[in-house]
């Protein structure tokens, strides 16, 4: 009984021992099994991305910005793409419309150094997202390494039955192609299972399967770019637009009457005829009375003096009204339907200041800056000083309701059919509120054009530039000797802002008298036209360039009588008028396609440093053209210039046919070395287009 009841009793404690010694175990190996699958998970989530995509472009501040690009045409981008080991790799950009959800593919190409490009076409307008994605090709591995043993006649007899395994794995995925490329697939399958081994060879090394296994093969190692980039599509007048400048109350026969919208319309076809195609007014709202500039910037006007068009604001309205002089909103709207009838489109000036009659100063005194003394805070700069304006303040009480107004002036004005803004001295205003309200309007309505008018640090351009503006004012104006030219335009072209900022050349405007141009008479204004035309995509004048115009008060950059202080009366047809030059250089800028390509600008040599020698192409349309400008509008210059046959693939000993686009003649230039004159007095520029052998001609 007792070694019974002692069996029993081990048993028992057996029995208790036991649960608690596998409980014990059980934990401690479910604690082993957990740390052994999380340690599963970490590794699993290392395998991903195993091939490397970097060194995108663009790619704006990290993705913060979206690149610009031209509805319509080739966005070209690039990246760096490799892997480890030597296997076969392929990578393709994925792009979509932001307001879709599923993603189109485009094909990159292999350049070199593992530098990888491709394109895809914006077909709408507004933004789209990109990024990119990259895989091990092994079927393109297989038939390499294939093509390798077989000419080193080793046996293939294994990379036979590895081809069609490779096939059998591209049948049996989740497939991505469409239905005709699934069944040309089964019956590649199907003819390999039939196949004895040479007939097998052969279907496997046949350029059909490779592009065909390069279309559905699987992906192996998939990786993706760890961004989703933008880009935004503008319409082409955002990239290549010619611009002519008025004051509509100058438009008149009289300085003793002030122009209406009517003498606007009468004007239209002068300013079609030069070959314009965006006709900009300065403000059109009504003019304060306080403080308001007389002539030359007088602080003591006389009782008929208009005063400045930037003195916004008076009891007849603010920035959604018209000035009363010039007429009703019926006739604005009139003559926008009368400039679209010309081809032409109006650009408004938006200038966010206020005279200190303004409505909103009454209305909103939250919104501006007021001193102790219970006075307003005129605007700035110093040592200048308006007395005219005054200026709101962004943040405090403004918001969020006055940048809801501003928005909604834009949105007045696109209501009576403006899709242009010039946006008067954007640098003052907050980078946010542009991003914003620029944002805002192009989800409405992404064929608004806005140019900043921003004379100002470089960095600060380029950042109005990413936060939206679609062209912005440059250094252009002061650039006037070879090598200032050449490296300006260089970073223009080349840098990474050529995928966000959009110059316009205004060879002069309200604000500026150049000085080149005030010292250099008519030539001068000849270079400055076909550089500003030839050079940007973009470009404008300000009325009286056409008739060189260059009057100044002494020492400053500034027009002497400006018309922002008065009524004038233009006679465009006085004698030494440029206005044939202007139609020329806006007639070849519609019929060459090089001249809307700007980042093809290339500068060649030409041994004088007073000529400017450059070039610009459009390879697809065979458009080539050669420029040759005299910055010296003094003296003639005569120098040697390269004509650039390499661009051709041509020998330096070859010849070319060209032809002058300025008289129409045609000739050769045989070899590469070629001598010419040009003297400013007789014309300062030549232009050519290069007809490379088997080219056609129009």
């Amino acid at each position: 009984m007792g070694t019974s009841r002692q069996t029993i009793a081990d048993a028992v404690a057996s029995k208790t021992a036991r649960p608690k010694a596998s409980r014990g175990r059980s934990a401690s190996a479910a604690r082993r099994t957990k740390a052994a699958a999380g340690e599963a998970d970490t590794v699993r989530a290392a395998t991903g991305n195993r091939l490397a995509i970097e060194g995108v472009d663009p790619e704006i501040d990290g993705g913060r910005f979206p690149a610009r690009a031209v509805l319509g045409e080739e966005f070209v981008v690039e990246a760096d793409i490799f892997g480890d080991g030597h296997d076969v790799i392929d990578a393709a950009v994925l792009y979509r419309p932001a307001v879709q959800d599923a993603w189109l593919e485009a094909p990159l190409e292999f350049l070199e150094n593992d530098r990888w490009r491709g394109a895809f076409f914006l077909t709408a307008p507004g933004l789209h997202q990109y990024t990119f994605i990259a895989w091990r090709d092994l079927f393109a591995t297989w038939a390499r390494d294939t093509e390798k043993k077989i000419a080193a006649d080793k046996p293939v007899s294994l990379e036979i039955e590895e081809g069609r395994l490779l096939v059998d794995a591209a049948l049996k995925q989740e497939l991505r192609p469409d239905k005709p490329d699934q069944d040309a697939l089964k019956a590649l399958a199907r003819r390999l299972r039939k196949a004895g081994e040479d007939e097998a060879l052969g279907i496997l090394r046949d350029p059909e399967t490779a592009t065909l296994m390069e279309r559905v093969g699987p992906r192996t190692n998939l990786s993706r770019y760890e961004r989703v980039l933008a880009v935004f599509a503008d319409r082409p007048r955002a990239a290549f637009s010619a611009w002519y400048e008025m004051m509509p109350r100058s438009q008149g026969a009289s300085v003793d009457r002030h122009g209406t919208f009517d003498d606007v319309i009468a004007k239209l076809p002068y300013v079609r005829d030069l070959g314009f195609d965006v006709l900009y007014f300065t403000p059109i709202h009504p003019i304060g009375r306080t403080n308001r500039k007389g002539r030359n910037n007088s602080l003591t006007p006389g009782p008929d003096d208009p005063g400045s068009p930037y003195a916004i604001g008076s009891e007849e309205g603010g920035h959604d009204a018209i000035h009363p002089q010039l007429g009703t909103i019926e006739d604005f709207d009139r003559l926008v339907a009368a400039a679209a009838d010309h081809g032409l489109e109006i650009a408004l000036d938006f200038a966010i200041q206020c005279s200190p009659d303004h409505p909103w100063i009454r209305q909103h005194p939250e919104w501006f800056d007021w001193r102790p003394d219970g006075t307003i805070k005129f605007a700035e700069n110093p040592p200048k000083k308006y007395e005219d304006i005054v200026n709101v303040h962004f943040y405090r009480d403004a918001l969020p309701d006055l940048w809801l107004a501003l928005r909604d002036v834009v949105q007045f004005w696109i209501g009576h059919g403006i899709r242009i803004f010039r946006v008067d001295n954007p640098h003052t205003k907050p980078f946010p509120f542009w991003e914003w309200m620029i944002s805002d309007i192009h989800s409405r309505h992404p064929d608004v054009i806005f140019l900043a008018e921003a004379f100002t640090r470089p960095k600060v351009m380029k950042r109005l530039a990413k936060v939206g503006f679609n062209q912005s004012y440059s250094y252009f104006t002061w650039r006037d000797e070879k090598a200032g030219l050449q490296e300006y335009l260089t970073e223009l072209t080349r840098s990474e802002c050529r995928h966000y900022m959009r110059p316009n050349f205004f060879a002069n405007t309200p604000d500026i008298n150049p000085y080149y141009l005030q010292t250099s008479g008519r030539p001068g204004f000849r270079t400055r036209l076909v550089l500003a035309a030839t050079l940007a995509g973009n470009y404008g004048i300000y009325n009286g360039f056409e008739i060189c115009e260059a009057a100044a008060v002494p020492g400053k950059e500034e027009y002497l009588n400006s018309e922002k202080y008065e009524i004038r009366a233009w006679d465009f047809d006085q004698p030494g008028n440029i206005k044939d030059d202007i139609r020329l250089v806006n007639r070849l800028r519609r019929d060459h396609s090089a001249l809307r390509r700007f980042t093809s600008l290339r500068f060649y040599n030409a041994w004088n440093d007073n000529v400017l020698y450059y070039g610009k192409s459009d390879e697809e349309a065979g458009s080539f053209l050669l420029f040759h400008v005299n910055l010296d509008p003094v003296n003639a210059q005569e120098f040697d210039f390269e004509v650039p046959l390499w661009e051709f693939g041509l020998p330096d000993e070859a010849s070319i046919e060209v032809q002058d686009l300025r008289h129409g003649n045609s000739f050769t230039w045989h070899g590469k070395i070629q001598r010419l004159r040009l003297d400013p007095h007789e014309c300062p520029y030549a232009i050519w287009r290069l007809f490379p052998p088997g080219s056609p001609r129009e």
